[in-house]
């Protein structure tokens, strides 16, 4: 950007004379105002050196995952290999987060396609934008728009990635809520509150009815040394609205079963954190195992 830096000084404001006496003072003031200033910028530059050293904050937090499927709430998003990364932005007093999160596969699942009429293969997309607010060392608010928009184009329809059309099938919004009553024991519930994907119910007249589905899970470490943990989990889903819910076809019910084990491994002296995930989900009668390896 340009300045008026560059503007010609006024020359008849200020005039050492013709003499070489003024020339050298003129040099020798100019030495001295060139050193102080040396000396103050070394001196701040020294100071603001102390000061990062000393602050630990670190607003800014980058994070990568190496998963063999992607599980979520019972459900198996995506059930190839799949990378998973995270920006993240967190406050000094760490109690805001504000975030995004985002996932691809290296493998493609088969969507239909209504206009050829045939199976064609799409690859896994999702870049959800999350943010957390800790109350407490016990209760936390959460908001995510999760938008999965896997396999949109390849099924014939327009990409509208802040479109939160409760028919389109991709984006909606889930507000929840978390309370440890133990530093080892979560309460978690889940409401949607905006958007789609399926989160409806077709009426006799045509019409479309919000499920508002809840989601509510158990979290509890039941077994943990040094560097490692095993933690049980039980979610169900229901509506207060209607008969079909987000996760099930029919009435609510549990859909969310299973047990995670945590271990911190070491390959020469870098830690990799490493989970695995049994989980069985009641309605669809599925079973799977999840591979999580923290990359960094």
């Amino acid at each position: 950007m340009k300045t008026k830096n560059n503007q010609p000084r006024n020359k008849s404001a200020f005039k050492w004379g013709s003499c070489k006496c003024g020339n050298l003072l003129q040099s020798i003031s100019f030495k001295y105002v060139a050193l102080a200033l040396l000396l103050t910028l070394s001196v701040n530059v020294a100071s603001a050196q102390e000061e990062l050293s000393a602050d630990d904050y670190n607003p800014f937090r980058i994070g990568a995952h190496l998963k063999n499927m992607h599980l979520w709430h019972g459900f198996v998003v995506h059930p190839g290999a799949v990378i998973a990364t995270e920006l993240e932005y967190n406050s000094r007093n760490k109690k805001f987060t504000f975030g995004l999160w985002g996932g691809a596969s290296f493998s493609s699942t088969d969507v239909y396609n209504e206009y050829t009429g045939e199976n064609v293969g799409a690859y896994y997309k999702e870049v959800s934008i999350y943010t957390k607010y800790r109350f407490s060392e016990r209760f936390f608010v959460e908001a995510v728009s999760h938008n999965n928009f896997t396999g949109v184009e390849e099924r014939g329809d327009d990409l509208h990635y802040w479109s939160w059309d409760k028919t389109q099938g991709y984006n909606f919004v889930d507000v929840s809520f978390g309370y440890n009553v133990t530093p080892n024991t979560l309460l978690y519930l889940a409401t949607i509150i905006g958007g789609g994907s399926g989160d409806y119910e077709v009426e006799a007249d045509g019409t479309l009815k919000n499920s508002w589905t809840q989601y509510f899970e158990v979290n509890s470490v039941v077994w943990k040394n040094q560097n490692s943990n095993l933690s049980l989990f039980v979610g169900g889903a229901w509506s207060f609205f209607t008969d079909k819910t987000f996760y099930t076809e029919g009435a609510g019910g549990v859909v969310n079963v299973g047990a995670t084990f945590n271990k911190d491994l070491y390959i020469v002296k870098y830690k990799v954190p490493v989970s695995v995930t049994a989980m069985w989900n009641p309605e669809e009668e599925k079973t799977v195992l999840q591979l999580d390896i923290a990359l960094f």
